[in-house]
């Protein structure tokens, strides 16, 4: 990470289309690149308020313009921090690319990342949302994070522990959301004796189809990256930011009722004793997949990602949002909860 002197350049009404992988039109009154601490601190003591930190701009609907000081955080760098027998400790910058880090780690032979291949955002923001794909989470390789206050400037490290990681959900989502800006991770990844996880989801399908019988971290990896590409639209060609809503944890009540009319209902049970359903299902089933509604819509492949077809404004994707929500409500009794964050 580059020691930096030069003064803070804030730029002003600066358009965010271009930093949302939604494809969505809004204006920020101020705007700021920063690639180093002594650059964040310096937006941090300019006197604008409210600071709003963009990550990769994956996992948010702008519905309107922002009167903050939006702050792209770019803080790079990637190194292995502590070694152990079989593991190491890398701490990677907030602003890295979350999928480039990912095939950094597969390169460097290092596993325990490699399922959240292609999922898109930056490092920083991966513990707020606590990613997670095909069986595995953040959490599961996460050792702690070091973030700044934007109301001090002053540093924290944050544990596993602090982090209070839920489904999908952290402390950052909660309680401590918008006070903090994510500067560098630490993840523990394994450097031999990689425990893989292909049982989750098309893994298992996709690498037979591969004609590999005894995958790496790579295969997996490769495996990955090709299920995601086949369901899920590129940004850079039909605004979208993957799953938009979270798949739901219900009771088996609610489960066994809906079992009644839908007996291949698909559900996963969970150590608490309740069952996740499927939210792309649900919705499916609503009629939703493939649905047009002016300039946005259900993907066809996926009814879980919304996309915006052209020229679509954030109210008129928060709206289908709501209908969506509305109608699984209806039908199932389930109360859809959007996974994306809406401004």
């Amino acid at each position: 990470m580059m020691p930096n002197n030069h003064s803070m350049n804030i730029q002003k009404n600066i358009s965010l289309l271009p930093y949302n992988t939604f494809g969505l039109e809004a204006r920020a009154a101020h705007f700021a690149e920063i690639h180093s601490l002594e650059e964040l601190r310096q937006c941090i003591t300019s006197g604008i308020q409210p600071l709003m930190i963009l990550g990769g701009g994956s996992n948010m609907l702008l519905t309107q313009d922002q009167q903050a000081l939006v702050v792209k955080n770019q803080i790079k760098g990637i190194k292995i921090v502590r070694n152990f027998k079989d593991r190491v400790w890398v701490e990677a910058g907030g602003g890295e690319n979350w999928h480039q880090f990912v095939l950094w780690a597969v390169e460097t032979g290092l596993g325990g990342i490699e399922n959240l291949s292609l999922i898109p955002g930056t490092v920083g923001a991966a513990p707020i949302q606590n990613i997670g794909a095909y069986g595995v989470e953040l959490k599961d390789v996460f050792v702690k994070l070091t973030a700044v206050s934007l109301k001090t400037g002053h540093l924290k490290q944050f544990t596993r522990k602090s982090c209070r990681f839920g489904y999908r959900d952290s402390v950052f989502k909660r309680e401590e959301k918008g006070k903090w800006c994510i500067t560098s991770v630490v993840f523990s990844l394994t450097r031999t004796r990689h425990q893989l996880n292909t049982s989750y989801g098309d893994i298992a399908n996709t690498l037979a189809s591969m004609g590999i019988a005894k995958p790496d971290i790579a295969d997996v990896s490769r495996a990955v990256i090709q299920i995601r590409s086949s369901k899920l639209p590129d940004p850079a060609k039909i605004g979208n930011c993957g799953s938009f809503f979270k798949n739901p944890e219900t009771s088996r009540e609610v489960l066994d009722r809906i079992l009644q009319t839908h007996p291949k209902a698909p559900h996963y049970p969970l150590p608490d004793g309740r069952v996740k359903i499927p939210a792309g299902w649900l919705i499916e089933q609503c009629g939703w997949k493939g649905k047009r509604v002016g300039n946005t819509g259900c993907y066809e492949k996926q009814a879980l990602v919304l996309v915006n077809y052209g020229g679509a404004v954030g109210a008129e994707v928060k709206a289908l949002a709501l209908d969506i929500i509305r109608s699984v409500q209806q039908t199932f009794g389930i109360e859809l909860e959007p996974e994306v964050n809406i401004l």
